[in-house]
């Protein structure tokens, strides 16, 4: 009887461990993202320079301009940037740039797979980045 009920769980439990696995990933990129960003403030306040934080939506990688440190996030995903029209470098590679008070261009990033997904916002004014759900 025990083994029926052990046999059972794991044929039920896989399908329901991968169904959750593309919400999981789409949540981590936005935190990914949203902490990329929270880093390149705090390099224009340590600093006290300009930090742009650059987005390339088609080969979904970011970074910090003149930085090393930068990353990619998963192919599945569809992203958009929105940004201050002087950040927008063409059509598909944009940046959020923060100053040395603190303040940025603003804007936000948007991370989605089908209806569903997460903002990353940046407050123009405070710089404050923020990640909400997004929907369609």
């Amino acid at each position: 009887m025990v083994l029926a009920i052990g046999g059972l769980l794991l044929a039920v439990t896989p399908p329901l461990i991968t169904a959750t696995l593309p919400a999981v990933e789409l949540k981590a990129a936005a935190r990914r993202t949203a902490g990329s960003l929270r880093l390149a403030r705090e390099i224009a306040i340590a600093e006290g320079r300009d930090a742009a934080w650059v987005l390339d939506i088609e080969h979904h990688r970011y970074g910090i301009e003149g930085d090393h440190r930068g990353g990619s996030l998963p192919g599945g995903l569809e992203l958009e940037l929105v940004a201050a029209e002087e950040e927008m470098q063409s059509e598909n590679v944009g940046s959020i740039r923060f100053y040395p008070d603190g303040s940025s261009s603003g804007g936000r990033v948007i991370l989605k797979r089908g209806d569903a997904g997460y903002q990353v916002g940046v407050n123009w004014l405070t710089g404050r980045i923020l990640v909400a759900e997004w929907k369609r």
